[in-house]
């Protein structure tokens, strides 16, 4: 397996290592597997991961957020009265999916319907963070300075 090193951006790029070790997570997990799923772009700040999870119940099914890392996961109750299969090709297993979310990214809502697990997504940037136009003013005299007054010298309120 190739290893990938990172250490030449870390010479120009300050604040980034979070992103190398995402890079490096991606690159180390399995691809394809089981269940199969699809990551899709709603819009530019929504998104919808759906996974085919057939004969999982609600119950079978944890979805977990911690620290911008999503968990999903499954875990069917096996009966004894499944019966004697000559072919079995729907897989009955347990599993566990991981997905790294950006920041801001949180999940707004898992629903299952027909055997699929829809988990929306929304990409919400606090208005502290957004971009913002600031004006320029126009030449002209430079706004009047305001000095402090020391608490001795302001005028006592009657």
């Amino acid at each position: 397996m190739t290893t990938i090193d990172f250490s030449p951006l870390f010479r120009s790029m300050i604040g980034f290592d979070r992103l190398a070790n995402a890079l490096e997570m991606a690159y180390r997990s399995e691809p394809g597997g089981y269940p199969p799923y699809n990551v899709e772009l709603l819009d530019e700040n929504r998104y919808r991961i759906t996974l085919a999870v057939a004969g999982f119940t609600e119950s079978d099914l944890n979805i977990e957020v911690k620290d911008n890392l999503l968990t999903i996961s499954g875990q069917r109750q096996t009966t004894e009265s499944e019966g004697n299969f000559l072919y079995r090709g729907i897989a009955n297993r347990a599993f566990e999916r991981k997905f790294q979310l950006a920041d801001y990214v949180k999940v707004v809502e898992a629903r299952l319907a027909n055997g699929l697990l829809h988990i929306d997504l929304v990409r919400e940037v606090p208005e502290a963070m957004k971009p913002r136009r600031i004006e320029i003013k126009a030449g002209g005299a430079a706004s009047p300075v305001i000095e402090h007054v020391p608490a001795e010298e302001q005028p006592k309120a009657a």
